[in-house]
């Protein structure tokens, strides 16, 4: 073998419509899904045509966040850290799901519309919070057609790459933290830790999520020979008007400490509603149902910017 040869890299595998489905607990396609939010985050939204995404070990970064999602359980951490690639004595299982996490990112969403999730998610507003409700099978519908290979590629830093990520859809199992063990066995697939949260503390979320995760093994490479440094947040493209007209979007709903004076006035409710949307105001507000608890009761309601330090998965 020539060792003055150049390297030659692998081309990187593309993602997956939800390979690991079967190892997850997926909701029936009329599961309604809530996901509360800031306002100014919405109108971000909704403008930049994205769902976002975060890291799932970058969530300590907020009151209340679980610095411990989709990290390895404690009881299983010895046994993963003796597990050895053959090919690779120095990286173990360990490192393996160390590296998965670090390349895994969820769209949280919750099964109920509690007072729970209005009291601890959105806060930090001016302008108050509002609820996107989703309708699970449409949404995901969508977002499977746009991640199918050749549809869909990632942005990063200026370069449009292989679109790497796997998508996949579940519902968390909440388990105690502790002393529950998935590697008794054999070692699990990654995408287990990413659906695994401590029950006590978390369980009121009756947390739903959307994960893309690329691969855990090795490093992606650009032409240049950088390689891809996987920052906190990721945008995944998404038509709000297109999701509201299919009813993928089945109401928007605001708590009511919320500035309503800004969300029903031409600044808010039009903006929603006709600029962003290009639907009359008087329309939009025939989409929305009430389906609020007491403590919040309703009212109303392609291209992709890139962020920087933000990850973009654009349509092509």
């Amino acid at each position: 073998m020539n060792e003055n040869a150049p390297h030659q890299h692998i081309l990187a595998p593309s993602g997956s419509i939800e390979p690991h489905a079967p190892l997850l607990n997926v909701p029936p396609d009329s599961q309604l899904l809530y996901k509360v939010m800031r306002v100014e985050d919405l109108l971000r939204s909704i403008v930049g045509n994205y769902l976002h995404f975060n890291r799932v070990d970058s969530y300590a970064d907020f009151q209340g966040a679980d610095p411990h999602d989709g990290r390895q359980l404690p009881k299983d951490q010895h046994g993963n850290a003796r597990a050895r690639f053959e090919k690779a004595p120095d990286f173990s299982a360990a490192n393996y799901y160390d590296q998965s996490r670090a390349r895994t990112y969820a769209c949280c969403f919750s099964l109920e519309n509690s007072n729970y999730i209005w009291g601890n998610y959105g806060n930090g507003s001016a302008k108050g919070k509002v609820c996107i409700v989703f309708e699970f099978g449409r949404l995901r519908a969508i977002l499977n057609q746009m991640l199918q290979p050749g549809n869909a590629a990632l942005e990063y830093n200026g370069n449009r790459c292989r679109q790497i990520f796997s998508v996949n859809y579940g519902i968390i199992e909440y388990v105690e933290w502790d002393t529950h063990q998935t590697n008794t066995e054999h070692l699990p697939n990654p995408i287990k830790y990413t659906y695994l949260k401590n029950k006590n503390g978390f369980h009121e979320d009756n947390e739903f999520r959307i994960s893309l995760s690329a691969v855990g093994i090795g490093q992606f490479a650009l032409k240049d020979g950088s390689t891809i440094q996987f920052p906190s947040g990721l945008q995944l493209a998404f038509d709000f008007r297109a999701a509201i007209a299919d009813r993928t979007i089945q109401q928007i709903l605001y708590a009511p400490d919320s500035d309503s004076d800004f969300l029903q006035s031409d600044r808010g409710v039009a903006i929603f509603a006709k600029a962003f949307l290009g639907i009359p105001a008087q329309q939009a507000a025939k989409i929305t149902r009430p389906l609020m608890p007491s403590a919040a009761p309703a009212v109303l309601l392609h291209s992709l910017h890139t962020q920087q330090g933000v990850c973009n998965i654009v349509t092509q």
